[in-house]
């Protein structure tokens, strides 16, 4: 079955008929378009595909299986058109359109044709893998682990937060990632405190934490992987730290499997974090899902209700951000199996030392 015939078959969830899909990286992920202008229409026996003049020679070359429909001029034009007779409930990414464009929606379309919000089919297609896509994975994850050891050897000391961001993005790059999956973060002393930290033009110095958190982009496939490195020795509140966030992520690994919620899992890293004072100090989920995009489902959070299911790629990223002092994350990507998981990050995670 393909993608798009799995995503036709969830529209009773919605009681949609069809679905709009109007997200480029949905559209990605069920025809295999990689241009910045599309919108596909799916359903039992409706596969439509449009998009605008300057993509029609891409879409031809990479959409198989949908009817390719050329706008003219915008594609509400084209949607005025093309529907089954009698009444149609169509399902629209209610995540991803605009008041604005679902009002353009609703002028164009004949008066039959009923929109009901249907987000998230798509997503939850996305939410489990297939074993190409894993794969893809894997080798963004592998390049990320060969950044990894280029930047132990290349050293961070004297160089400033921003040079070195800079400069492994280029090295990813070299290596052949399209780019990076994030804004990469490279956050010295008490900077490390903030979990979504950006690089400044400060030298890294001397007896300090350095988080680093790193993503790349291989075949549309990203990564994300997160070590925290000293630069000599520091202080014992800071290795404590270490210590801890390096046990609660390994406990937390061991929890992943195919079956406890997103919620459960988290709250394994987190209720031993708590239990040693630093409760507070960690206030972002344990993880979240990685593919197409570096942030998407499943989460592993207080919030995430969804149990893991065999092919789910998720993050494991406990972290402990103390005002003033700096912080620790420590960061595997893995893949959910039946019976736990795989890890397809390599990078040690014993506290080292680099110059």
């Amino acid at each position: 079955m393909s993608r798009a015939d799995r995503v036709a078959a969830r529209l009773g969830e919605r009681s949609a008929d069809l679905l709009l899909v109007s997200d480029l990286v949905n559209i990605r992920y069920l025809t295999g378009f990689t241009g910045s202008s599309a919108m596909a229409v799916v359903g039992p026996g409706t596969r439509r595909f449009i998009t605008d003049f300057r993509y029609v020679e891409r879409a031809r070359a990479e959409v198989d299986a949908f009817e390719l429909e050329r706008a003219p001029q915008e594609f509400a034009e084209v949607l005025k058109a093309g529907w089954p007779e009698g009444p149609v409930r169509l399902g629209f990414e209610d995540q991803h359109v605009s008041v604005r464009q679902h009002a353009r929606l609703r002028e164009v379309l004949p008066d039959r044709i009923e929109l009901v919000s249907a987000g998230g089919l798509v997503e939850a297609e996305r939410a489990v893998k297939e074993p190409a896509e894993v794969e893809a994975i894997r080798i963004a994850a592998a390049l990320v682990d060969g950044i990894y050891d280029w930047l132990f050897e290349t050293g961070l000391v004297g160089r400033t937060e921003r040079e070195v961001a800079l400069a492994l993005e280029e090295e990813m790059r070299r290596r052949g990632a399209s780019g990076p999956s994030f804004p990469s973060i490279v956050a010295s002393a008490e900077h490390g405190a903030l979990p979504h930290a950006e690089p400044r033009d400060v030298e890294i110095r001397e007896g300090v934490l350095v988080t680093l958190d790193i993503g790349a982009v291989v075949d549309g496939y990203c990564s994300d992987g997160t070590r925290t490195w000293a630069t000599g020795e520091i202080d014992g509140d800071l290795a404590a730290i270490y210590d801890l966030v390096l046990r609660a992520q390994e406990a937390a690994l061991g929890a992943v499997r195919a079956g406890p919620t997103g919620r459960e899992v988290d709250a394994v890293a987190r209720d031993m974090i708590a239990a040693e004072g630093h409760g507070e100090h960690f206030g972002h989920g344990l993880g979240h899902g990685v593919g197409l995009e570096v942030h998407e489902g499943p989460r592993l959070s207080r919030s995430g209700p969804e149990p893991l299911v065999a092919g789910n790629v998720v993050t494991v990223e406990p972290g402990v951000y103390v005002p003033g002092r700096g912080g620790v994350r420590i960061e595997d990507l893995v893949v959910v199996t039946d019976n736990g998981c795989t890890v397809l990050s390599a990078t040690s995670k014993a506290l080292r030392t680099v110059g």
